[in-house]
C-alpha cells in the first residue's frame, strides 16, 4: 500500500523538506525554509511536478513555518488532507551509542534524544524542536528519528576509542562516533544494488563538510570523523585533524580561550585558513589557475588529506572493490577527483579522463579491478526509507 512520508531536517534558521510517495520513493515535492526569525523575511522555496516558487515571507519560528508548509502541502494540492501524512522522518545529529537503528519517536526516545543533546549542542536541540512541532500539529502522525551516527555503530571497539585514559570515555563517552552515516549508508545500498560483488568500498562524501568512510559488506567498518565533525579531513573552514598540542599552544601564547579556538578551528580554518580567500574549492581552483600561491597551497593539502585517508582505509579493508565520490565537491569537482585519483594505479585505481571530464557516474577505466563512481547522494530518500520501514 502506498504511503506518503516526509523527510524534515531542522536547522537552526532553516527548515528543509521532501516529501515522498512510498515505497515507489516518487519525491513529489521538495523544499526549504531560510531565514527563519531574521530580521530580513525569511524565503521559502519549492521545486514540485510542474509546480515550483521561490518568495519571501515572514516567518518568525519554526512552529509558523511547519504551520505554513501544511498548509501548503493542501493548498498546492501534493496531499488532500493532512491524514495523509503517514510518517515524518526527522534528521538526528548524534544518537550517541543508544541509537544504532532509526526509532519511533516515543516520550523515552524523545528524553534519551534531549540527553544526548550534550554531544551535540548545536544539533540535537534544534532537531528535537522540529519533531516536536510537527508530533503537536500531527499528533496522528508517527515521527521517526533517523541519526546520523547510527550506521557507523558497527565500528570495531579498537576503531572507536581514543588513547587517552579510559574513564573518558565510561565516564563522558568521548569516542569516535562518525557523522554523515545517512549518506553514506545511501552509498553503500547503491553500490550493492548495482553489483553485490563490489565489498570493500572508500565512500567520500567531500562537500564543505567532508568525511570518509570504510564500508566492508554493507557496514562502516571506520569513518574519519570523530567525537565531533571537526576531525578526519580538511574541509572548507574546519581543520580537521591536528597535533593536539597546537590547541594548548595558541591557548598559551595566543592567550585564547575555548571559545576563540573553537572558532579557530571550524570556522576559520581548512581551506579558508589556508587560501585567506575562500571556503570553496570552485573559487580557490579559478584563484589556482591565476597563480595565487595560497590557493594552490590550499587545494594541495586538502587532495593530500584525502589520498591519505583513502589509502589508509584500503589497508584497514584489506582491499578495495569501489572509490565513490559524492556531495558537492565530489560530485561536481571532476579536477578534484582527478588529482585525489593520480599515482593510484599500483591499487587499481585508474580514472578514465573523459568520463571524468563529462562528469559520468562510472569514472573508472575499463577492465581495471577498481570501479570508481560518482554518485549523487540522497539523505532524504534514506530517511524516506527508514521511516516507512517502521510506520
Amino acid at each position: 500500500m502506498n504511503k506518503k512520508v516526509m523527510a524534515i531536517n531542522s536547522g537552526s534558521s532553516s527548515l528543509k523538506f521532501q516529501l515522498f510517495e512510498m515505497p515507489t520513493e516518487k519525491l513529489l515535492v521538495k523544499g526549504q525554509f531560510e531565514r527563519i526569525g531574521s530580521k530580513q523575511e525569511s524565503l521559502f522555496s519549492f521545486v514540485g511536478h510542474q509546480k515550483s516558487d521561490h518568495k519571501k515571507i515572514k516567518i518568525d519560528n519554526h512552529k509558523e513555518a511547519v504551520e505554513y508548509l501544511l498548509t501548503f502541502l493542501i493548498e498546492a494540492a501534493f496531499i488532500r488532507e493532512l491524514s495523509e501524512l503517514a510518517g515524518i522522518g526527522h534528521r538526528v545529529a548524534h544518537g550517541g551509542e543508544l541509537f544504532k537503528k532509526p526509532v519511533i519517536v516515543r516520550n523515552k526516545e524523545y528524553e534519551q534524544i534531549k540527553e544526548l543533546s550534550a554531544l551535540a549542542p548545536l544539533h540535537n536541540p534544534v532537531n528535537l524542536m522540529g519533531i516536536n512541532i510537527f508530533k503537536e500539529e500531527l499528533p496522528e502522525c508517527q515521527q521517526i528519528a533517523v541519526f546520523d551516527t547510527s550506521y557507523h555503530q558497527s565500528i570495531a571497539k579498537e576503531n572507536y576509542i581514543y588513547p587517552i585514559p579510559y574513564k573518558y570515555y565510561q565516564d563522558f563517552k568521548i569516542r569516535r562516533y562518525g557523522f554523515h552515516g545517512i549518506s553514506h549508508q545511501y552509498i553503500a545500498e547503491t553500490i550493492a544494488n548495482k553489483n553485490a560483488a563490489l565489498e570493500k568500498i572508500v565512500s567520500c562524501h567531500i562537500g564543505n563538510g567532508a568525511s570518509i568512510c570504510a564500508i566492508d559488506k554493507g557496514k562502516s567498518k571506520l569513518t574519519s570523523m570523530g567525537f565531533t565533525p571537526l576531525s578526519g579531513l580538511m574541509m572548507g573552514t574546519r581543520c580537521g585533524d591536528i597535533d593536539p598540542a597546537i590547541v594548548t599552544y595558541l591557548q598559551k601564547n595566543e592567550n585564547m580561550d575555548s571559545d576563540k579556538l573553537n572558532k579557530l578551528m571550524n570556522e576559520e580554518s581548512g581551506l579558508l585558513g589556508v587560501s585567506e580567500i575562500s571556503n570553496d574549492s570552485r573559487d580557490l581552483i579559478e584563484a589556482a589557475n591565476q597563480q595565487n600561491e595560497k590557493a594552490k597551497l590550499a587545494l594541495a593539502i586538502y587532495v593530500s588529506k584525502i589520498r591519505q585517508t583513502i589509502g589508509a582505509y584500503i589497508a584497514e579493508l584489506g582491499g578495495i572493490d569501489a572509490l565513490v565520490f559524492t556531495a558537492g565537491v565530489g560530485e561536481n569537482s571532476s579536477l578534484i577527483r582527478e588529482k585525489v585519483c593520480e599515482n593510484m594505479e599500483y591499487l587499481g585505481i585508474k580514472l578514465d579522463l573523459e568520463n571524468n571530464g563529462k562528469n559520468r557516474e562510472v569514472l573508472n577505466v575499463e577492465k581495471t579491478p577498481v570501479s570508481i563512481f560518482k554518485i549523487e547522494t540522497n539523505e532524504e530518500v534514506m530517511i524516506a526509507r527508514d521511516t516507512y520501514s517502521l510506520i
